[in-house]
């Protein structure tokens, strides 16, 4: 009995107490009997412990797993029944869907092969019929290749008929039409049907354009066109004035209807002939101008026939020596030509409602000529350099006097653009500079090279700039003149740079020759050369401020030229970019160190003879001076004449031979020294008695300081230490006695109220520290019980 409940306890108990036997992983007596009996055993010591009484709750536990076991079966018997019917109906629907899938895989198969079995049945009558179709295309591009034909012979015939009834309209519309047609075939293939529009339009349109040309030729005839010469009679013809003017409406009109068919085959013309500029250019590109007007074109063939009479060929005209022989005929003939297309042309033009501008057509035209002979002229000229020099002066005038006297639009370009060809361009710089070069050489060997020539006009003279300076900088100005009114930013950045060579140049050469002078910094030559140089820095600062050269440097900057912007670091970009800085920052540099290099020597060789003439002065018996109360009877200390004289003789000098602001720089310069010399080796090398002190003071104040009154105020001012060491020096007994006890404490106490520094600048001694001042306090001799 206790056997069979043991037994029948085993599997719940296990449920029970083995979590892995509950998982499933017990199953079929795998589990290990020594665990599960430990875990029997430790369940029962759990339930019932050691403790003998509780073993009559051994009854109850048993009933417990048992109801707990019977609970489990039942649970997994449920389970296990309920599975298999879910399971089934899955496995059925598969079956289903598997069996459907074949069915359509079997009907897929047999569609296909009758599709299959189709084509091939079909592929005859699809071979058949691609054969008709592409027949058909071919018969219908023939009968539109035969229908354009038609109507090319229809235009064709259109227009024979009508010329030969004079329906001169009709006429055009045909040809215009024709026109059409031959822009439409532009894309086309047909290559012979195009040729064969081609030609007849042409055929037409010349024949049309030659009878209007024909007619307007006579008509211009009796207007007395070309006008070679300034007109002395009206324009208006005395007879039949009317009628010749209605013609010449009519055939103005007639012609500017034409411009259509006349513009198409120019465009075909320009096109086949290429490209008309040399690649190599430095020139921006130009936007392509519309043709001519077929009026102007054809006033325009009597004056081209001139032109090319008298200046091609062998003619006397035509010499590449004499540019200007063209260029001012071909001004001439514009002069002369406004009145009559402004008068007899332009309301033609309007009424037609044709935007474009008689005058300007008709100096576009005449542009034309001189544009081909320039361009050939300057090729030939590039070793000739006077020659070359001559054509480029002549061009740059003739530019200006277009756009100035004959208003000629910016947006059309002139002769300028010829120029900024690679050659032409490089060929240009290199004489400019061979030239400007032989020019320095000259100004500067000339005899009056450091003179200046408005000496003799004080009001003109304030920079005293030699002639040498001035006209180098007449030079570089004649440069930028020249080069300002091109068309690109590279070729004006090009210019620029070269004018910087050339002012360092400049500054190298003056260098050389301060050098030489540099032996007698008070000659007049020395002086003459740092007037150029701060002439030519003076000049420069205002290019540097100039709109132009601004606009320089922000292409200078956008371009990135390296030439003209060199090794420069981001924040000099920066600043060029932002207008802080200047394109002539570098050159302005070097400058300002030549012109403080030579000031230095100027001063240094000025002080040189002042300290000689003062050396009686510094050693004067200051100490033994009597007392004078009276000012009015003291004067100039006769050790001191020497000095001033000299002082004065050198302010007088400098004066005279330096600029404005040069001699600014100079006197207050000079005060500044002859301040630190002074207090050196006049004040602090002596002691002073009372008299001696008044002496010193009456010496600077009534004497050396109005020597340099006559450029300032305020004089005193530039002379700060000497001015302080005499108020000290001047000191009353008493004064001079607290001043010295309240400095004294402070040195040793440290602190002290007042401060000696306002105690100081009550005296009026600001620049002088109190130890200096303690200095001069011990220098007076006039001391109680000495």
């Amino acid at each position: 009995m206790a056997a069979a409940e043991a037994e029948t306890m085993d599997k719940p108990v296990a449920q029970s107490l083995n979590p892995e036997y509950s998982n499933g992983e017990g199953d079929g007596g795998s589990a290990d009997p020594g665990y599960l009996q430990d875990s029997v055993l430790d369940f029962l010591l759990q339930e019932v412990g050691s403790d003998p009484k509780k073993l009559h709750s051994a009854g109850e536990l048993l009933e417990r797993l048992r109801a707990e076991n019977t609970e489990l079966e039942e649970q997994v018997l449920s389970v296990s029944s309920s599975v298999p019917p879910k399971v089934s109906a899955a496995l059925t629907a598969a079956e289903d869907a598997r069996c459907s899938l074949e069915h359509l895989l079997q009907r897929e198969r047999c569609i296909s092969n009758t599709l299959q079995q189709h084509l091939q049945g079909a592929q005859s009558w699809m071979d058949n019929l691609s054969q008709t179709l592409n027949q058909i295309d071919i018969i219908e591009r023939h009968m539109k290749y035969l229908r354009c034909l038609q109507h090319v012979e229809e235009l064709s015939a259109a227009v024979q008929q009508c010329l030969m009834t004079s329906s001169v309209w009709e006429a055009i519309r045909a040809v215009d039409s024709m026109a059409a047609l031959d822009a439409g075939l532009n894309e086309s293939g047909c290559s012979h049907l195009r040729g064969f529009v081609r030609e007849t339009l042409l055929f037409w349109h010349k024949i049309i354009k030659d009878r209007l040309s024909s007619d307007f030729e006579k008509v211009l005839t009796q207007l007395h066109w070309p006008i070679i010469s300034p007109p002395t009679q009206s324009l208006t013809p005395t007879t039949n004035g009317q009628e010749i003017h209605s013609q010449l409406e009519l055939l103005v009109t007639q012609l500017l209807a034409l411009q259509t068919s006349d513009d198409l085959i120019s465009q075909r013309a320009s096109v086949s002939c290429g490209p008309s500029s040399p690649p190599g250019s430095s020139a921006p590109p130009l936007s392509q101008a519309p043709p001519l007007c077929l009026p102007i074109q054809i006033m325009l063939q009597p004056l081209s026939r001139r032109f090319r009479y008298h200046f091609y060929g062998n003619r006397q005209t035509n010499t590449l020596s004499k540019p200007e022989w063209y260029l001012t005929q071909v001004l001439m003939w514009m002069c002369h030509s406004s009145t009559f297309m402004e008068e007899k042309i332009q309301p033609i033009l309007d009424r037609a409602g044709a935007s474009i501008s008689a005058r300007v057509e008709l100096c576009r035209g005449l542009l034309s000529l001189v544009q081909e002979k320039v361009s050939s002229d300057a090729s030939r000229l590039l070793y000739e350099d006077s020659l070359f020099c001559h054509l480029v002066e002549e061009v740059l005038q003739f530019e200006k006097e277009l756009r100035s006297n004959h208003s000629y639009p910016a947006v059309l370009p002139g002769l300028l653009h010829l120029l900024l060809e690679d050659s032409i361009l490089q060929k240009w710089l290199t004489v400019e500079k061979k030239m400007a070069v032989e020019k320095m050489d000259a100004m500067l060997s000339a005899d009056g090279a450091w003179s200046s020539q408005y000496k003799d006009i004080s009001d003109l003279d304030e920079l005293k700039a030699p002639d040498c300076a001035e006209t180098f900088m007449t030079l570089l100005q004649v440069i930028t003149e020249r080069y300002r009114p091109l068309p690109s930013a590279c070729a004006q950045l090009k210019f620029l740079e070269l004018q910087r060579e050339l002012v360092d140049d400049f500054r190298i050469r003056l260098t050389q020759v301060m050098k030489e002078e540099s032996r007698s910094p008070l000659g007049a030559r020395y002086c003459a050369i740092l007037n150029a140089v701060n002439y030519i820095c003076t000049i420069l600062g205002d290019w540097g401020d100039d709109v132009f050269f601004l606009q320089l440097q922000q292409d200078a900057v956008s371009l990135g030229e390296e030439g003209v912007l060199g090794g420069l670091g981001l924040m000099e970009l920066g600043r060029l970019a932002s207008l802080e800085g200047s394109l002539f920052e570098g050159l302005l540099s070097l400058l300002d160190r030549l012109k403080t290099d030579m000031m230095g020597r100027l001063l240094d060789w000025t002080m040189r003879e002042i300290i000689e003439k003062a050396q009686p002065y510094c050693s004067d018996r200051w100490l033994s001076l009597p007392s004078q109360h009276d000012l009015s009877t003291m004067s100039l200390s006769s050790s001191a004449c020497p000095m001033m004289l000299c002082v004065r003789d050198r302010l007088l000098n400098l004066h005279q031979v330096l600029s404005l602001s040069l001699f600014q720089l100079a006197w207050q310069g000079l005060a500044e020294r002859l301040d630190n010399y002074l207090y050196q080796e006049v004040i602090l090398c002596n002691h002073f008695s009372e008299g001696g002190a008044s002496q010193l003071q009456f010496d600077m104040s009534r004497n050396l300081f109005p020597l340099f009154g006559h450029y300032c105020k305020r004089p005193e001012n530039f002379f700060k230490h000497v001015k302080e060491a005499c108020i000290v020096l001047c000191l009353s007994v008493g004064s001079a006695i607290l001043l010295r006890n309240l400095l004294k404490d402070a040195d040793e106490i440290g602190s002290g109220d007042p401060s000696p520094e306002s105690a100081l600048n009550e005296l009026g001694v600001f620049c002088l520290a109190p130890c200096d001042v303690l200095i001069l306090l011990n220098l007076r001799a006039s001391w109680p019980g000495q």
